[in-house]
């Protein structure tokens, strides 16, 4: 579980395609190493992986297929910067909201709207995931935990403060770039309960 507030900004060295169905990562990140064991789980750009192993400030990490095919970690080449943040404590602050690291979709940039100390940013939508996402509500976006200013049925937009923009990946994002989107677990929760019905 993880809180949608990242660490660090980290880098990757290495991505090689062991299969057509998997990957393994290696990814440098000082802080979010500095206590890594193997099995614990850090989040990268939004996805949970888990550590095999921790060498000099780099972790490597396997992806299944299943996770290539959900998130935009696939698109990533060596030297790409990626959002880190390591899972959550028991008795920590939860800064940002509940987060699991289980991508639901990829989005794309749509447009970015600058004003005087902070800025718009439109994302597209995917139709599945519509439904899940509310005005005020929170989403996750490459592992950000961030608050919708606005939706409809194919966008949606935030309001980036320079912090975001400078602590994170999404502050060099450009019109077209994949991201990706985690809809927040109680909206799922909620309609598997009231078995899909329309209320």
């Amino acid at each position: 579980m993880f809180t949608g507030i990242v660490e660090e900004l980290g880098e990757i060295v290495r991505l090689e395609h062991t299969t057509d169905d998997s990957a393994v990562l290696a990814v440098r990140g000082p802080l979010v190493t500095e206590d890594a064991q193997h099995g614990d789980s850090i989040s990268v750009n939004g996805v949970c992986l888990t550590v095999i192993d921790n060498v000099d400030g780099v972790f490597t990490a396997d992806v299944m297929g299943e996770t290539l095919r959900r998130s935009s970690l696939g698109a990533l080449e060596v030297g790409s910067q990626v959002n880190l943040e390591r899972a959550a404590a028991l008795g920590s602050r939860l800064g940002g909201h509940l987060v699991q690291g289980h991508v639901d979709g990829v989005a794309r940039v749509i447009a970015r709207e600058p004003a005087a100390d902070w800025e718009v940013v439109r994302f597209s939508l995917p139709a599945e995931l519509a439904k899940y996402v509310v005005e005020k509500g929170s989403i996750t976006v490459d592992g950000v935990s961030l608050t919708v200013m606005a939706v409809d049925d194919d966008t949606f937009s935030i309001g980036m403060i320079p912090t975001t923009s400078k602590l994170t990946v999404l502050g060099s994002k450009q019109p077209g770039e994949p991201v990706n989107i985690e809809v927040d677990v109680i909206a799922k929760y909620v309609e598997k309960m009231l078995g899909g019905r329309n209320v």
